[in-house]
């Protein structure tokens, strides 16, 4: 027995070791930790146990017999975050860089099947030089296995990839579709073709970084939802993205204990400027009715016009959209629409309620934009939130003008409370540009052009750019003094947790894409 077990603890040193001791001083060299100390880092003390540590790749070509690594470049298993229960996978770079071989994707989908099972979040480390060329079409096919796979789990349990190394060719098509994609920064890529494909297609001298580095992929692509600065960090952001989710689509994001003070805020009296076109930053709004230090901010760098985070409310987690004055003026534009968009459909999903905050003057205009297609982008945060069907509740600080007061969570889209400072102006467009439609002959017969606009800009903006229309309407549910937004939005998402919405029967919609 004493022998046994030697071969056996043998084996399981031999699996600890990866590609090597050599391989491993080149993985830290490179300011990266290996695999299994990233699984290590991520999960709970000793709660990781390991699935195939002794898999090996079945390949006889070009002399990969001779080369065999337990594990084949992917540790798999589950473990605890915080006492919550998850998959993970996480790619070995110093096994064959990580590439994905028949076996590897084959350890990869046995896990991803396990979360599916266990209702439990997925979490993917990947660090891959993409497809084993040794492999040909196994490996192809080893990734459309995965492919599929994020597809049958999407809305049933969350789904979080972290670059921590290259993902380049057909390996980045499962991060793109799992719900959050997260990249450190300097030390990993994201790209279809690399750089040397590219200088041969189209002459274009690029760096790996330029082309797909973590800054590219969270200011210009959108890819990215989250950077980080190394390996740490990222699993730390990790940890903290995951506490504001859910086990799967069956259940609610846990409440954390909180203690409710005095609610009020008065020093959200003082963030709206009185000149109308001044901006102000959002994030204020968000501090002065959230829970304190508790905003977590998703796609921070992309599309700055508008801001989606995570946050809690009395302890329990919730989704913000809100316009960014500082950025475009609040515009929504191209991007903007899709990250909220995207945002939106995972908070649904997921049943994380909803809180947007709006000051939109409206749609960007130009013809950047409308040759972009900003008709059909604009139109998917229109149907995201038509579609939710958690608790939505709007509150708008300022403007709300035209079609974009529409699509900000309007209570003609489904909001169940809508909220409006008395600084709020709800219209079709702002004062000076209808005054200059509606009173266009009377201002051009007067002596004085002029004074006759503000005139006529003063008296549209009486009538118009204030919250009471609206709220006689009934499209306002209530204007409340900004000192009591945080007060208000405790009592609206309290009354709103056994909120049910039927639906019709269909297979799916189909949303603008």
């Amino acid at each position: 027995m004493k022998d046994k077990i030697k071969i056996l603890n043998d084996k399981i040193a031999e699996a600890h070791l990866g590609g090597g001791k050599n391989r491993i001083a080149k993985q830290h060299a490179n300011k990266k930790l290996t695999a299994r100390e990233r699984v290590e880092y991520l999960l709970d003390e000793g709660s990781f146990e390991e699935i195939g540590m002794l898999v090996t790749h079945r390949t006889t070509d070009f002399g990969m017999e001779k080369e065999q690594y337990y594990g084949d470049g992917v540790i798999t298993g589950y473990g605890t975050i915080n006492g919550r229960l998850v998959c993970v996978f996480a790619q070995d770079f110093t096994v064959f860089g990580g590439s994905l071989s028949e076996t590897q994707a084959e350890k990869i989908c046995k896990i991803m099947d396990m979360a599916v099972k266990m209702s439990v979040p997925m979490i993917g480390l990947n660090d891959s030089g993409g497809a084993r060329i040794q492999e040909g079409v196994r490996s192809l096919g080893g990734y459309a296995d995965i492919f599929y796979r994020n597809v049958q789990a999407s809305g049933v349990i969350p789904q979080i990839s972290a670059i921590m190394g290259p993902c380049a060719g057909g390996a980045v098509y499962s991060p793109a579709m799992t719900d959050f994609t997260m990249m450190v920064e300097d030390t990993s890529y994201m790209f279809v073709t690399g750089p040397n494909v590219v200088k041969t297609v189209t002459n274009e001298t690029v760096t790996s970084e330029e082309l797909g580095g973590a800054s590219t992929h969270s200011t210009k692509s959108g890819v990215a939802h989250i950077t980080s600065t190394n390996d740490v960090q990222c699993l730390d952001d990790l940890k903290r993205l995951l506490s504001y989710l859910p086990q799967s689509n069956k259940e609610k994001a846990a409440d954390l204990p909180y203690q409710l003070d005095t609610e009020l805020r008065e020093q959200l009296e003082q963030i709206i400027p009185d000149n109308p076109n001044k901006p102000y930053d959002m994030h204020e709004v968000i501090k002065g009715v959230i829970d304190a230090d508790s905003f977590f901010e998703i796609h921070k760098n992309y599309a700055e016009n508008i801001i989606v985070g995570f946050a809690r409310l009395g302890g329990k987690s919730i989704g913000i959209i809100a316009n960014q004055p500082m950025v475009l003026a609040g515009c929504l534009d191209v991007n903007s629409s899709k990250k909220a968009a995207r945002f939106t459909r995972f908070c649904d999903a997921f049943n994380i309620p909803l809180l947007v905050l709006v000051d939109v003057p409206g749609f960007l205009p130009g013809t950047d934009q409308e040759w972009n297609g900003i008709i059909i982008h604009g139109a998917k945060l229109l149907y995201a939130l038509s579609e939710a069907t958690v608790p939505k509740v709007t509150v708008i600080t300022r403007k709300a003008y035209g079609g974009a007061y529409d699509v900000m969570n309007s209570k003609h889209i489904g909001a169940d409370m809508n909220f409006a400072w008395p600084t709020a102006e709800i219209a079709v467009m702002g004062a000076k540009g209808a005054s200059e439609i509606i009173f266009k002959k009377e201002i051009n017969e007067a002596a004085d052009h002029e004074a006759k606009l503000l005139e006529k800009e003063a008296e549209y903006a009486n009538l118009f750019a204030n919250p009471y229309t609206a709220a006689q309407r009934g499209f306002i549910d209530e204007v409340i003094h900004p000192q009591d937004t945080r007060r208000k939005l405790l009592k609206a998402f309290s009354m709103l947790e056994t909120k049910e919405v039927v639906l019709p029967n269909r297979k799916h919609g189909n949303i603008p894409l």
